[in-house]
């Protein structure tokens, strides 16, 4: 059974939900300077009945307003993924796909759900090959019809909600479909994205919908309208994913990924109906009295932030405190995960993937054993995990960017992790005659098929899952209780993201604000990154006497996380982005 069990639904009457979309009041926050990314001040939101994680107020509120109506953790994740569509349309929606945890309380199970987008059926391994067989730019393959995926975000909400929902499927997009109708004041943020934004305004549809006619972006606080995504939803609303996936929408979908004049797609109705949902073995480990469970391939988030915990264990990481040495292990720990992220990690239904192995602890303490304290390892090497099987395998490539992260903890004590994405920002760059963006994740794949005559394991294939980084996580303590819930978006550094945060919580006993918006660090099995501007830079010399090469980078983390307490819930979201937590 895929599912990590310790020791549903009533039938829900159609409520039709105003949506609150009035100022957060359980997180204090100052607003963000236009288009800024830095850290806004925030302190913990507190709750006692349920809390909500999210990376935009408007969205934030309409899932703690569907709990307040009686609704689950999941009914409330479907209202904020689709609030966050219209609300940060940068980063994810109902044209790209997702990763979902789920902890049933009176169960006491986690159950773990891919809704990660797949290639087409006619996608080949040299899709991203140029006449010369060499890669095209990265640019020149996010953009137009080439790059999208199957969406798979849709189905995941409607078996999500099949198996755990507790209102009406109709009561839980109202709030959504209120929002496209009557509009929301653009953000700071999103104003600030679009104006940096160059690919977008060349879809007609794109242009019409963000920017002025003389090509501005759209003043902050003009009233975006979206009535095209609400007639997608009234269909979703009233004929459940068959509206999106056959029928005129799936029919459009096709005809915006084809029709591109420059860099079209392959997309076809049969790719779309087929799309499937699959139900996949949660990747649970134990971190100190702790246990972490995770999504499994073809996510490497779990494994890859697993194998950094198990590393890091071998450290009294709460002595160290966060600081440079901390620092130093814990980019030498992601230096070594991301060694077997590149080799070993991929689509299992392509590749035999050795997940126990790679979290086996035995293996995990043994790669350990290769940090020295004095020393960085500067790159490290794939090792040699059990029960791998003989491969011909190249290291791999891929990358994600325009992503989310949802968490939830309802009145029942029922938790969602989703972490969601249509890959770069804005995806492809397609928007729909439906409203909705059009993912880009099939730059997630390698664009190399084949290395030193080996091929790669993310690589392009028909119908296969492209490998990603996001890591959406529940933490359980000794007693097997939910102790919190964890994610964010990032790209690859999603994992390093996490793993800062997991640590913060359980090694360094900060509440969830403080564990979020600590600076983020790490390796990616190249250069230590730190982020400027905050305390991470000034451990820059001490890590370089250890021999770390530096990069000071932005880290725009987007971290929401909810932590059970004995008084209820405390909760935190990213003061990098414009997300709050919220709770009765």
């Amino acid at each position: 059974m895929n599912r990590w069990i310790l020791t549903r639904r009533a039938a829900g009457a159609l409520f039709c939900l105003g949506l609150a979309i009035g100022p957060a009041t359980a997180q204090t926050l100052a607003p963000a300077p236009e288009g800024s990314t830095g850290r806004i001040a925030k302190t913990s939101a507190a709750a006692q009945r349920h809390m909500v994680a999210a990376a935009n107020p408007l969205a934030a509120n309409a899932g703690r307003e569907i709990l307040r109506a009686g609704g689950s953790a999941v009914d409330a994740a479907i209202a904020i993924q689709l609030v966050l569509n219209l609300v940060e349309p940068q980063s994810s929606g109902i044209g790209g796909g997702a990763f979902l945890l789920h902890w049933d309380e009176a169960k006491r199970e986690v159950v773990t759900l891919d809704g990660r987008e797949t290639a087409p059926a006619a996608a080949r391994p040299g899709r991203f090959l140029g006449a010369d067989g060499k890669p095209i730019p990265f640019r020149q393959a996010v953009v137009g019809g080439l790059s999208v995926g199957v969406p798979g975000t849709v189905k995941l909400l409607e078996e999500a909600h099949r198996r755990w929902g507790r209102l009406a499927w109709a009561a839980v997009i109202a709030p959504a479909i209120a929002l496209a109708e009557e509009g929301f004041a653009i953000s700071p943020r999103l104003n600030g994205l679009l104006a940096r934004e160059t690919a977008l305004k060349s879809d007609p549809r794109a242009a019409a919908h963000f920017y002025e006619p003389d090509g501005k972006a759209k003043a902050v606080g003009t009233v975006l309208r979206n009535p095209a995504f609400a007639a997608t939803l009234r269909e979703i609303q009233a004929k459940g994913t068959a509206a999106f996936y056959e029928g005129p929408v799936a029919q459009d979908i096709v005809a915006t990924v084809t029709g591109h004049a420059a860099n079209p797609g392959d997309i076809t109705l049969a790719d779309l109906s087929g799309y499937r949902v699959v139900e996949r073995a949660p990747v649970c480990g134990a971190y100190r009295v702790w246990r972490v469970c995770g999504m499994g391939p073809p996510s490497s988030g779990a494994v890859a932030v697993q194998q950094m915990l198990g590393i890091l264990e071998t450290r009294d990481m709460a002595r160290l405190g966060a600081g440079a040495e901390a620092a130093h292990w814990f980019s030498e720990a992601g230096r070594l995960a991301f060694a077997d992220r590149a080799l070993y990690l991929a689509d299992p239904a392509f590749l035999s993937v050795p997940t126990a192995g790679l979290i086996d602890r035995d293996y995990v303490r043994a790669r350990a054993e290769l940090v020295s304290p004095g020393r960085s390892i500067g790159r490290a090497r794939a090792g040699e995990p059990p029960n791998k099987r003989a491969l011909l395998l190249a290291p791999s490539d891929g990358v994600e960017n325009g992503t989310s992260h949802i968490s939830v903890i309802d009145e029942a004590g029922n938790a969602v992790s989703m972490t969601t994405t249509i890959e770069d920002g804005f995806g492809a760059r397609l928007m729909t005659a439906g409203g909705f963006l059009l993912n880009n994740e099939l730059t997630d794949f390698s664009f190399l098929p084949e290395e030193d005559g080996k091929p790669v394991a993310n690589r392009v294939e028909p119908g296969k899952r492209p490998r990603s980084s996001m890591a959406p996580t529940l933490v359980f303590d000794a007693f097997g209780r939910l102790y919190a819930v964890v994610g964010s978006p990032g790209g690859s550094q999603i994992i390093g993201y996490v793993a800062k945060t997991l640590v913060a919580l359980l090694d360094w006993r900060m509440d969830p604000q403080q564990a979020v918006d600590l600076g983020n660090f790490g390796s990616r099995n190249g250069p230590t990154e730190l982020e400027k501007g905050t305390e991470a830079e000034g451990w820059r010399a001490a890590l370089e006497a250890k021999g770390h090469e530096i990069r000071l980078i932005e880290m725009t983390s987007g971290i929401q996380a909810i932590v059970k307490t004995p008084e209820g819930f405390l909760g935190g979201a990213d003061g990098r982005r414009e997300g709050v937590a919220v709770g009765d």
